[in-house]
C-alpha cells in the first residue's frame, strides 16, 4: 500500500459506509445506531487508480478518559497519529455541530493533511449543511454520497492534491522473478507414499472466540504489546471482528478479534446479530480457532457448544482457560479441568487446553505453540499405503459387524483431502455400517497417526461393480 487514511468524524455521519465503499466490501457493521465502530478497523482500499490503507474509526463523543467513549476516542486519536491523512466526514443532510467544530478544531492543530467530506449530500436540503462545512476552515468539502457511490471522483481528486502526486503514485519497485510451483497438492492422493511437510513459514489465520468479557480483546493485545483494541470491564464491548497481524518467531500471525456470543435466544437486537454474524464469518475464515473460556467460571453451556460449533465447521480448536491469575488453587482446577475436558468434548479428544492469563502474560508462549501443533495435526496427510495397511490391522482387531447376516467388508482407505483430515473408505453396503464402528476407525486414526484434538471425516463408499450396469444375457 502507498499511503494511509483515517477516517475520522462524529458518531452516524457515515464512517463506515464510506470505509465499506473504498474497501469494496461490507466488512464493518453499518446501522442507524450512533456509536456502531468502537475499534479501529484497517483494509485495503481502492479509488479509480489509488491504492492505500483505510482505517474506520469510532465517532467523537467528549467524555472522560476512564469512560468507554473515551477509551474509543483514544483509539481514533492513534488512528489519526497512524495515518498520512484524514478524511474528517460531516454529515451534510442534518449540518454542523459543536462536536465537528471540535474536531475541526484539533484537527488543524496537528498539521496533518485533511480532506473535509460532506456526505449525505444526496438529501433533499443538503446543501445548507454542505455550504456551513466551509466555515471549518478546512478548506472546499467535498460533496458525496457513501451509500450510492456519487462523488467518489472528486474525492480521489481531493486526495491526490492533499497528499500530493509523488506521494500518491509513488514509483513503482520492479520486484524479482520468482519461481512459482504452480502444482499445489494435485494428484498427492496418486501416489501412496506421498506425505507432504507442514510449512512453517505460512502465515496463518486464527481467530478469537468466547462469551462476551472472557478476556479476547486483553489477550490480543497482550500478544501485540500494546493497547490495539479496546478493552475494559463492560461487556460487549467489541462488535466488528478485527484483524491484526504480528510475527511470533519469524512467522506470520493474523489474528482475528471477535464479539462475545451469547445464547441464541438473547441475541435480539439487530446490531448484536450483525456482530454474531461477523464472528462466525471470521471462524470460517480462519484456520486455526482459540476458544477463550473464563476459568473463574469455565465450562458455561454457550462454552460447549462454541467449541462444537468450531468442531462441526471442521477448522482446529484449541482451548484457552482465561484470567489463570485469579485462580486460587492452580493445580486442584487444572486436574479437574483436565477431567471435565475429556468428558465434555469427547467429539474432540485430545483437544489442546492452555490455562493463561491475558492480563499478566502468563502461558501466552504455550498456548502459540499449542496453536501451531494443533495447525500442524489440521494439516496432516497420510499416505495411502499406510492407511490401507492400518485398515487391514483395524479389521484382523475388531471386525465390522454382520449385518442381516452378512459381514461388511471394508476394502480399501485412501485420505482425500486436509484441512481437516478426511478419509474415504470403499466398503460393501455403506448405510450399514453402524455409527459404532466409525467411531472406532475414527479414535484409531487419532491414537495410531497422533491426530489428537482436531475434526476427523470418515466418508463411506460402495465399491463399484463393473458387471452392474450390463443386460443379462438371454
Amino acid at each position: 500500500m502507498n499511503f494511509t487514511v483515517a477516517i475520522v468524524g462524529r458518531p452516524n455521519v457515515g464512517k463506515s459506509t464510506l470505509f465499506n465503499r473504498l474497501v469494496g466490501k461490507k466488512l464493518a457493521l453499518v446501522d442507524d445506531t450512533p456509536g456502531v465502530t468502537r475499534d479501529r478497523r484497517p483494509g485495503d482500499a481502492k479509488l479509480v487508480d489509488l491504492r492505500f490503507t483505510i482505517i474506520d474509526t469510532a465517532g467523537l463523543e467528549q467524555s472522560g478518559p476512564e469512560t468507554l467513549q473515551g477509551r474509543m476516542w483514544a483509539q481514533t486519536e492513534a488512528a489519526i497519529a497512524e495515518a498520512d491523512l484524514t478524511l474528517f466526514v460531516v454529515d451534510a443532510k442534518h449540518g454542523l455541530t459543536p462536536a465537528d467544530e471540535t474536531l475541526g478544531e484539533m484537527l488543524r492543530r496537528r498539521g496533518k493533511p485533511v480532506v473535509l467530506v460532506a456526505n449525505k449530500s444526496e438529501a433533499k436540503g443538503s446543501d445548507g449543511g454542505y455550504y456551513d462545512a466551509f466555515t471549518l476552515g478546512l478548506g472546499e468539502p467535498v460533496a458525496i454520497s457513501a451509500e450510492h457511490g456519487q462523488g467518489m471522483i472528486d474525492l480521489r481528486d481531493a486526495i491526490v492534491e492533499a497528499l500530493g502526486e509523488d506521494r500518491a503514485f509513488p514509483p513503482e519497485i520492479d520486484e524479482a522473478e520468482t519461481d512459482v510451483d504452480l502444482r499445489g497438492d494435485e494428484g498427492a492422493e496418486d501416489d501412496e507414499d506421498f506425505e507432504p511437510e507442514y510449512d512453517d513459514t505460512k502465515p496463518l489465520r486464527v481467530a478469537i472466540i468466547g462469551r462476551p468479557n472472557a478476556g479476547k480483546s486483553t489477550l490480543i493485545n497482550r500478544f501485540l504489546g500494546e493497547d490495539r483494541l479496546l478493552t475494559g470491564p463492560e461487556a460487549g464491548i467489541t462488535r466488528d471482528s478485527i484483524s491484526v497481524e504480528w510475527d511470533w518467531r519469524g512467522r506470520t500471525i493474523k489474528m482475528f478479534d471477535t464479539a462475545g456470543m451469547r445464547k441464541k435466544a438473547r441475541v435480539q437486537e439487530k446490531l448484536e446479530k450483525l456482530s454474531v454474524a461477523d464472528s462466525l464469518r471470521s471462524i470460517r475464515f480462519a484456520e486455526a480457532v482459540v476458544i477463550v473460556f473464563d476459568a473463574t467460571i469455565p465450562f458455561e453451556k454457550q462454552d460447549l457448544q462454541l467449541a462444537d460449533l468450531v468442531i462441526r465447521e471442521g477448522r482446529a480448536p484449541i482451548l484457552a482457560f482465561n484470567k489463570w491469575d485469579l485462580v486460587e488453587d492452580p493445580q486442584a482446577l487444572l486436574a479437574d479441568l483436565r477431567e471435565k475436558t475429556e468428558r465434555l468434548l469427547p467429539q474432540a479428544r485430545g483437544i489442546r487446553a492452555v490455562p493463561i492469563s491475558g492480563q499478566t502474560g502468563y502461558g501466552l508462549d504455550k498456548l502459540m505453540q499449542s496453536i501451531i501443533d494443533t495447525d500442524k495435526v489440521w494439516n496432516r496427510r497420510i499416505s495411502t499405503a499406510k492407511l490401507n495397511r492400518w485398515l487391514e490391522h483395524q479389521q484382523v482387531q475388531h471386525p465390522p459387524p454382520a449385518v442381516s447376516g452378512r459381514r461388511l467388508k471394508l476394502k480399501y482407505m485412501t485420505q482425500v483431502k486436509a484441512r481437516p483430515p478426511g478419509f474415504m473408505i470403499s466398503c460393501t453396503r455403506p448405510d450399514a455400517v453402524p455409527e459404532s464402528y466409525i467411531r472406532y476407525l475414527t479414535n484409531g486414526l487419532r491414537n495410531d497417526f497422533q491426530m489428537p484434538g482436531v475434526p476427523i471425516r470418515i466418508h463411506l463408499r460402495a465399491s463399484e461393480n463393473p458387471f452392474e450396469n450390463r443386460k443379462k444375457r438371454k
